[in-house]
């Protein structure tokens, strides 16, 4: 909290295209929450009061303003049948797809996150999580897109193949993925969570054409935000907006989370008072920085977009890596507040890089 603004405040002032008092920072650590508990990662994830204990104290540590109610992606494939596959440094990963065709899919029950695990976990982790922030910092949590749910479900190669050689059953089974994606959705903020980051790789485009995004993404996708009762942040998992933008305010989403090769200047001045920015610090590179070399990069991002509001400092990932360190954290955490402090009448007597 800074001159009496929570960091629920700050950031709602933020998304509304306004001058807070500071730029807000997202540090969105999963995985450092079994290292601040010293346990597993494997143990950390099995009891949704792990969760809670640690990111309440990482925020407390660092001083960033969100909380994360997520666990792992790989979470909503086990709803769906399949298994995660356990790593001591870095995220569960789904495990052998679960589907060959996609009919198989359509013809099973949708699952009910409500009373499957981790889902069901999750949802406990964030209603715990609420009780205790009691409004203090926003609840961020995840739900995979249905253009991106199909990669661990069926296997990314399969999903390509669909997409190219039977569009109409390509189309068959996003309508039914937006299906759980809403409800799924839709349960994290019913326990408390404030916004839903709409996880999906697929669309960008490092992975896909802007042609592909039009033909079977924009639609499904606005239609599943429409129905999601909360805000949405449209997140491309690192991969590269690009010519997808211009597209993204009509799918409903609040904000966007765009990545490090995308020019970020010039995302903000084309979404200016229409959508909030969220980026883009390069989560891989932070595991070797120098703290000068965090303070140029937090420096560098509240440049190009903070002026005018609409920019929430974060990595452009959506996870930052187990290897960052502490003391990486706590440098960008520092550079922000040097930085990010409006009104900031530096920018313009700041010289071109």
């Amino acid at each position: 909290m800074s001159n009496g603004i929570t960091s629920l405040q700050r950031v709602l002032h933020t998304l509304g295209h306004k001058e807070p008092d500071q730029v807000p920072v997202f540090l969105l650590l999963t995985m450092h929450g079994a290292k601040e508990l010293g346990m597993s990662l494997e143990e950390y994830y099995a009891n949704p009061t792990n969760l809670v204990e640690a990111q309440l104290r990482l925020a407390d540590k660092f001083g960033h303003d969100c909380l994360l109610g997520f666990l792992y992606a790989a979470g909503e494939a086990m709803a769906f049948g399949a298994e995660a596959v356990f790593f001591e440094d870095g995220p569960p990963n789904a495990g052998s797809p679960v589907a060959q065709e996609a009919a198989h899919l359509i013809s099973k029950p949708l699952p009910d996150p409500t009373r499957l695990s981790p889902l069901r976990e999750t949802l406990e982790a964030i209603h715990l999580l609420s009780e205790r922030n009691r409004n203090q910092r926003p609840i961020l949590s995840v739900v995979v897109g249905p253009f991106s749910l199909p990669i661990m479900l069926l296997g990314f190669e399969k999903w390509i193949n669909l997409l190219y050689e039977d569009p109409p059953s390509a189309h068959k089974l996003l309508a039914y993925l937006s299906e759980f994606c809403v409800s799924w959705a839709n349960a994290q903020l019913a326990a408390g969570a404030h916004a839903i980051a709409f996880f999906d790789p697929m669309a960008s485009t490092t992975i896909t054409t802007v042609d592909q995004f039009l033909t079977f993404d924009l639609a499904v996708a606005t239609r599943t935000i429409a129905r999601i009762k909360g805000p949405c942040a449209y997140a491309f998992a690192s991969g590269r907006v690009g010519a997808v933008l211009e597209h993204i305010p009509s799918t409903g989403a609040a904000a966007v989370v765009v990545g490090e090769q995308d020019d970020l200047k010039a995302v903000k001045a084309s979404l200016k008072g229409r959508l909030g920015v969220l980026g883009t610090l390069n989560g891989i590179e932070m595991v070797r920085w120098t703290p000068a070399e965090a303070e140029a990069a937090v420096k560098a991002c509240i440049k190009a977009a903070g002026p005018g509001g609409g920019l929430i400092l974060t990595d452009q990932h959506g996870e930052i890596p187990f290897y960052v360190p502490d003391r990486t954290l706590h440098a960008v955490m520092e550079a922000a507040r040097k930085w990010g402090r409006y009104p900031l009448t530096w920018v313009d007597d700041d010289p071109e890089h």
